[in-house]
């Protein structure tokens, strides 16, 4: 494919401020050397569908030292990209998502690469690099369906089975097997011409990593695994574009073991309590296996906002990946069974304003009442966000729960919009389609910043033989 143009490429830098918002960012990686053109869609922030103001300026020109790369970016117009030097410190708040799609046409190095193609510091670069936030693939995924003609060319181009044999790394690879990813470990790695890069240049940060004293968070440390009492606001074992800020690095460095601990068993972000590490590969397969036959027994204290009865409660979930999860009382073709059992409830007062600030709890449009209901909740099935969605579903969201409290503060305002709920008899069947279901997701809101009113104060296996309880939950402080 031809070098664009230096004429165009002024053209388009100087007509982007004119374009309308957008939800991607369209990265143009142009290679000198015998390079072309490689745009791909990359994943940005914005809520807005129309351009309400012209950018003040133009995007600054390019440095005479990498005349060889131009990247533009279509986005908010009333955004810009913080100046780049280091990961650290650790920001309080997380910035704009910016997720990179480029093609390497020239083999070299992959801190130099993606320095030069994005016009980042290479420390910044090698940075991401150890966050696990760059991956790469021997050849270039399939597109999506938005792509432009353009894009689909340069996808065509790198893919071509005349330009594939020749590359001995894929020889005897299927398609789809080179074009799976896989994190870049090594700042020093070579890439060889044709591969793809993912760049998530704005992970998702956890500033609450260091302020936590983890030495007191340990509640056992075996010769085969670690349990934890896990903050609020942390991951367990990382995000897609940060495995650096997690429970399992810093609990692996606050005990001094060489090999990081592995993940077993995952709670949310937002939830605090036991979760168990393990030190080697043999009992994680175990306790895995343990899991599968359920085996490990794991108890919840949820804070309600409304009573809720005790005896085991049922619901079906619908199979997505993203959040937020819907459920039904009916059997919906596909979805999953959802149960837990609520073993009691009891009254207790609703958290006072001091005790809400100081661990960052939400209102998320919910009035603090008089009381709210401590259920002490065993999940006899483990599903995403499960105890959340189920105490939303009947009326009792969790305290501080700002993804599902919104949705059940409005299905209580208007009972027709939830297509999955008890209304749906009323009307004599299914309320469900594209409108509603969108209707219904767009009720929910953002997923927590930090904790809400759930705790996962036990966990126990071997019939008991191992058992370990948390310490007491952020209300009760």
């Amino acid at each position: 494919m031809p070098k664009l143009p230096v004429s165009l490429a002024s053209r388009l830098s100087a007509a982007l401020p004119l374009l309308p918002h957008c939800r991607r960012t369209l990265t143009y990686s142009i290679s000198a050397g015998g390079g072309g053109v490689s745009p791909f869609f990359s994943r940005s922030l914005s809520t807005r569908s129309l351009l309400k103001r012209r950018r003040p300026a133009a995007p600054p020109p390019l440095k005479p030292a990498i005349p060889d790369v131009l990247v533009t970016h279509l986005g908010p117009s009333n955004h810009w990209y913080p100046h780049y030097d280091r990961l650290m410190p650790c920001p309080s708040e997380n910035t704009i998502p910016r997720v990179e799609h480029l093609v390497s046409f020239n083999g070299g190095n992959v801190v130099d690469f993606i320095s030069k193609s994005l016009n980042l510091p290479p420390l910044y670069v090698a940075d991401l690099i150890h966050f696990g936030a760059v991956f790469y693939a021997l050849v270039c995924p399939n597109p999506p369906p938005t792509a432009t003609p353009q894009q689909f060319r340069v996808f065509k181009e790198v893919t071509d089975p005349a330009v594939l044999k020749k590359r001995s790394s894929i020889r005897g690879k299927t398609l789809r097997e080179a074009q799976k990813t896989f994190r870049v470990t090594d700042p020093n790695q070579f890439l060889e011409a044709g591969t793809y890069l993912r760049v998530h240049v704005h992970p998702k940060r956890f500033p609450r990593c260091y302020e936590v004293d983890w030495k007191r968070r340990v509640i056992e440390v075996a010769d085969s695994y670690v349990v934890l009492d896990k903050p609020a606001g942390i991951s367990v074992g990382g995000t897609t574009d940060n495995i650096e800020e997690c429970c399992a690095t810093f609990a692996s460095r606050v005990l001094g073991f060489e090999d990081p601990l592995l993940t077993t068993h995952q709670i949310d972000n937002c939830s605090e309590g036991c979760v168990v590490f393990s030190r080697t590969k043999e009992f994680c397969s175990f306790f895995h296996r343990l899991m599968r036959e359920h085996q490990v027994k794991k108890l919840y204290l949820a804070l309600a906002s409304a009573p809720v009865p005790t005896g085991v409660i049922s619901h079906y979930m619908r199979p997505a990946v993203l959040a937020p999860k819907l459920v039904s009382e009916e059997n919906e073709e596909g979805w999953h069974l959802c149960q837990l059992e609520v073993l009691e409830c009891i009254e207790v007062p609703w958290p006072s304003a001091n005790i809400r600030e100081a661990h960052s709890i939400e209102d998320s449009g919910w009035s603090p009442q008089e009381y709210a209901y401590e259920c002490k909740v065993n999940l006899l099935t483990g599903k995403t966000h499960q105890i959340r969605a189920q105490f939303a579903a009947i009326g009792a969201p969790l305290v501080g729960d700002a993804m599902y409290m919104p949705a059940a503060a409005a299905e209580m305002a208007n009972p027709d919009i939830n297509p999955f709920g008890r209304c749906r008899r009323q009307h004599g069947g299914s309320l469900a389609n594209d409108k509603t279901i969108e209707a219904w997701i767009a009720a929910h809101g953002k997923e927590p910043k930090l904790g809400i009113g759930l705790k996962a104060s036990h966990v126990s296996w071997g019939d008991g033989k191992f058992s370990y309880e948390a310490g007491v939950p952020w209300w009760q402080q």
